[in-house]
């Protein structure tokens, strides 16, 4: 009877399962031929299992002392009312201005060599034992030499440069203890059958937030901003799966 070494089964199996998802993902792409891509659908962000509310030291909390027949409120900022986004729910504007460069060059050379060389010409006597052992290939004066060279060489070269400028509208999700708003947006756009997502997500302050209505990114906290997309382009521009899958096992 045939049996499969342990090793070719540890290699099947993680194949066998590729190969399905693979499988899978394939069956639904061939159905999908000659369809646009779909949107997402518009739902609350806070229902997705992926949403976790966020929590972050804050401080302790301002004892407000309210005083009746006045007409200022303790802790207000302006007499009238504010149009800014300021609840959950609300909609605010993030202008996100990247433009970014980075230029490194690094170079490390390090050589370095050694040598000992011992002389055990009087060894409790067992030196004179050595010449029936090897005879006349012996040198007590010369028992032990040691050696060694070291040499390392390096360098490395960055040159980066990004630039992305997008507006996207954003909602608050969640006002924390301190005042702070928790803000997430997503913008979808499909052009052919090529999707454009945007996605953005982070913590502002209120007093940053512009009369306008609108933020800078650089004033958002804790940012995490997405931009790809998604559709034929993009699978054109990915290596197939069995290349993504050989270039992962393949130990060489």
């Amino acid at each position: 009877m045939f049996h499969t070494p342990k090793k070719s089964r540890q290699l099947v199996i993680p194949l066998a399962l590729a190969l399905g998802v693979s499988a899978c993902g394939t069956a639904d792409r061939i159905a999908r031929i000659g369809e646009t891509p779909a949107l997402s659908p518009i739902d609350n962000p806070i229902a997705h299992k992926s949403y976790e509310p966020i929590t972050l030291p804050m401080p302790r909390p301002e004892r407000v002392e309210h005083q009746p027949n006045s007409l200022w409120r303790s802790g207000a900022k302006n007499f009238f009312d504010d149009q800014r986004a300021g609840r959950i729910g609300d909609i605010i504007t993030v202008q996100i201005d990247i433009s970014d460069s980075a230029a490194m060059d690094n170079t490390t050379e390090r050589a370095r060599s050694g040598s000992e060389d011992s002389n055990l010409t009087s060894l409790f006597g067992v030196e004179g034992s050595l010449a029936n052992i090897l005879p006349e290939a012996v040198n007590p004066s010369s028992l032990s030499n040691f050696g060694s060279n070291s040499t390392t060489s390096g360098s490395g070269t960055v040159d980066r440069s990004e630039s992305v400028s997008l507006t996207v509208a954003a909602i608050i999700t969640q006002k924390l203890p301190n005042g702070n708003l928790v803000i997430q947006g997503r913008q979808e756009v499909r052009v052919n059958f090529e999707v454009r997502e945007l996605l953005i997500s982070g913590v502002v302050r209120p007093e940053d937030i512009s009369h306008a209505n609108t933020i800078q990114h650089t004033q958002i906290a804790e940012a995490r901003i997405s931009y790809g997309g998604r559709g034929q382009i993009t699978d054109m521009q990915q290596p197939r799966y069995g290349q993504q899958l050989y270039d992962i096992i393949f130990p060489f």
